[in-house]
């Protein structure tokens, strides 16, 4: 699935919020990038920031159908936006 520079960057803006809203979980991202409160708030509309949580939800299935199922998005949505976003694309190994 391909999707435009501008929905990545919608969905990226809503796994920020969603995180943030997430008391057991941002402390969780928070601790594992070493952002701050600060870093958070100004970086918020970061496509490059957006990446990194999006990022940071996908290493878990259980975080990405929460995400989804409380936004009403489709699974593979998170991935599709990971993947517009800067430093998203596909990795070639070859």
């Amino acid at each position: 699935m391909s999707i435009s520079q501008d929905i990545a960057e919608t969905v990226g803006l809503q796994a920020v919020a969603w995180l943030a809203a997430d008391d057991e979980l941002l402390p969780v991202f928070m601790g594992s990038t070493g952002a701050g409160e600060d870093s958070f708030r100004a970086n918020l509309s970061d496509p490059d920031f957006q990446g990194a949580v999006l990022d940071f939800l996908l290493m878990d299935d259980a975080w990405v159908r929460r995400f989804c199922d409380d936004t009403g998005l489709d699974y593979s949505l998170p991935m599709a936006a990971r993947q517009a976003l800067p430093g998203g694309g596909a990795v070639h190994w070859t």
